[in-house]
């Protein structure tokens, strides 16, 4: 979503500025102020907005006033001021910004149940159009005087009721004698013009497929935007003249009610008439671990290295969702298995960003369906936290912490296929990590932004401290086509310790994707994949990584499937990388090795049900080392729901 100069010549459009947190039709709130040639805005439209200006002449934009909740921007031309309107408390107040717009002073707040919305000021400065809601659900476009608002009069001086049809995007012509906006009166959106001194209401348009948001010009033609198959397309509609007729559109649910009368009579009713006190079962404070109760519970099946446990899990959880307890117990009936590897238990307790974390021989339900295996024999018991730093989407940053300590493991918590000896382990992790990427109406995958992370991990075994850190940065942008976009995924870490011990080593290699799986469909960009090599195939004390990705534009398809289970999209990806990394040969001889992959992975996303997401993925690799492929690597996934 952006700013964006049409040509009225050829169409063309002039890139100028992106828009953070667009709304879903209407994009952003924008007026243009001459006296400034700035363009003010809104961002952050579904959040708390933001207001930003826009310097046409020098391409600058900067930051008017944060969390000003104000949208619905309208210029008084002579003054050169700003009009909005701001949500607050279930409460609508018109405001006015006067240069250079850093703040707002109140004009009059409506009453709670009245709802003004679409404003725009007359050429003179004088009159306020808007369309006003009321609670009961009728509209109408109303006609004020400014000073009347300030003066906390708010009768209005002209207007016209619209029913439930909701007048849109009312604006008034350059002579200040018409307003002219769109609404769906007649079942279709048509432009309507209303004359002020007359207080007539007429239809100038009559489409098939609706016209929004008309801009009156000076020669008394209109710019419309046209509804396609391809968006909202400007059209000029040359000197509108009144309609003396025009057939509304027939609707099933209008002539089913003229037909059976009784239905009209179907409703809930109205929630005032229920009694709330009655419902109430007692007043207390509220606890959350006091209010826990059982949520859910239901029996499952799990994998343990190669063996298959069957159990149960069950799920506590208070009414409000603070807090919950999830315990799962397993056993394998494997004989092959030692004894004491054959009861599984894992706790997890949530309490806001808490999490305390115990597992006893550790089992997983996608372990499965390897290659990668998720279950560990050995306990571990740990309490993590996370918090958000940064909320304000599509710009995050959060925190994490974990404290974790292990016994009786025999492979690398994060690493299966490394063996390792020690009587206790005890890690503490810590992590920041940034997104801000943004994506275009139609995207099936992040198409623009950057995303970084900073992690520092101590590991305490064997009577010796193994720091760990490492670092990571992602961007990427449109390239070519529509969704086509390149990412260059960046990753490096260092170690400090012995080369030769694992605990001072980072691990690589393979896509990461079980047959089924829950995790990100693309997880050959996770710092510790490298496909085209085995699973942890590669390490070294430290490493430099980067990945260049190319995802095309995905296919999209209309009749593959039924209703409750279709075929949407397929989208193919090319990557290829390079890893540098610190290690030892098979002597423990220090020696620095690099190696390269390319790729390609192709995802099919399924629609279940109207609504849920199923992606079957397919990719292959190959890896090379000292000019020549050395292993490759094919990968079938199945990520459900």
């Amino acid at each position: 979503a952006h700013l964006g100069a049409i040509s009225l010549t050829d169409g063309s459009i002039r890139h100028l500025e992106d828009i953070k947190g667009p709304a879903l039709y209407k994009v952003t709130s924008l007026v243009h102020v001459p006296q400034s040639d700035l363009l003010i805005y809104t961002t952050d439209n579904n959040l708390i907005r933001d207001l930003v200006a826009y310097d046409l002449a020098t391409g600058d934009s900067r930051l008017l006033q944060k969390d000003a909740r104000i949208g619905d921007l309208a210029l008084s031309a002579p003054d050169g001021s700003v009009y909005g309107i701001r949500h607050m408390n279930g409460l609508a107040t018109l405001v006015r910004l006067p240069p250079p717009y850093d703040s707002w002073t109140q004009v009059h707040t409506f009453p709670y149940g009245t709802d003004i919305y679409d404003i725009d000021v007359s050429p003179d400065g004088t009159l306020l159009s808007a369309s006003v809601g009321a609670i009961d659900g009728n509209q109408r476009l109303a006609v004020f005087k400014l000073a009347d608002l300030a003066a906390d009069t708010v009768a209005p001086v002209a207007g016209s009721d619209f029913g439930t049809a909701v007048p849109e995007g009312f604006v008034f012509s350059p002579d200040g004698r018409y307003l002219f906006g769109s609404s769906y009166y007649t079942g279709v959106s048509n432009v309507f013009r209303y004359e002020l001194k007359t207080k007539q209401l007429e239809m100038v348009t009559n489409t098939d497929t609706g016209l929004f948001r008309p801009v009156p010009l000076a020669d008394g033609k209109l710019i419309a935007f046209s509804y396609t198959g391809a968006g909202f397309t400007p059209v000029t509609v040359d000197k509108p003249k009144p309609l003396q007729d025009a057939s509304a559109v027939k609707f099933l649910g209008a002539q089913i009610a003229a037909k059976y009368p009784v239905i009209r009579t179907w409703e809930a009713g109205s929630p005032a008439r229920v009694d709330f006190e009655s419902l109430v079962k007692r007043r207390d404070h509220y606890t959350p671990i006091k209010e826990l109760e059982l949520a859910a519970m239901y029996p499952l099946v799990e994998g343990y290295k190669d063996s298959v446990a069957g159990g149960a899990l069950m799920r506590f959880a208070d009414p409000m969702g603070f807090d919950s307890l999830t315990l799962t117990v397993s056993h394998s009936p494997d004989n092959d298995l030692p004894s004491d590897e054959r009861n599984h238990v894992e706790l997890q307790y949530q309490h806001l960003g808490w999490n305390l974390h115990a597992s006893h021989n550790d089992a997983d339900f996608y372990d499965l369906f390897g290659p990668t295996k998720r279950s560990r024999r050995g306990n571990a018991v740990g309490l993590g936290y996370q918090q958000a730093l940064i909320f304000d989407k599509p710009r995050e940053l959060d925190w994490t912490l974990d404290l974790t300590n292990y016994t009786n493991l025999e492979r690398l918590p994060d690493a299966q296929n490394v063996a390792v000896q020690f009587d206790q382990l005890l890690t503490l992790k810590t992590g920041l990590q940034f997104s801000y990427v943004l994506n275009s109406l139609g995207a099936v995958d992040d198409e623009k932004g950057v995303r970084w992370e900073l992690a520092a991990e101590a590991n305490h075994v064997n009577d010796e401290t193994i720091p760990r850190y490492r670092g990571g940065l992602d961007f990427g942008l449109p390239l070519g086509p529509a969704h086509s976009t390149v990412w260059l995924l960046n990753a490096a870490g260092v170690a400090d310790g012995d080369r030769a011990d694992p605990f001072a080593n980072f691990f690589f290699g393979g896509f990461g994707n079980n047959y089924v799986d829950d995790g990100e469909v693309k997880r050959y960009r996770k710092h510790y994949a490298f496909p085209g090599f085995e699973l942890n195939a590669l390490g070294g004390r430290s490493f430099a990584k980067s990945t260049l990705e190319w995802n095309l534009p995905p296919l999209v398809f209309d009749r593959i499937g039924t209703p409750g289970f279709y075929l949407a999209w397929a989208r193919p990806a090319l990557f290829a990388g390079v890893l540098a990394i610190d290690s030892t040969d098979i002597n423990n001889v220090p020696v620095n090795r690099t190696a390269q992959n390319a790729g390609v992975q192709i995802d099919f996303r399924f629609q279940v049900l109207h609504r849920l997401d199923m992606t079957l993925s397919a990719g292959y690799a190959a890896g090379f080392e000292d000019d020549r492929r050395v292993d490759d690597e094919v990968m079938v996934s199945l990520k459900i729901l």
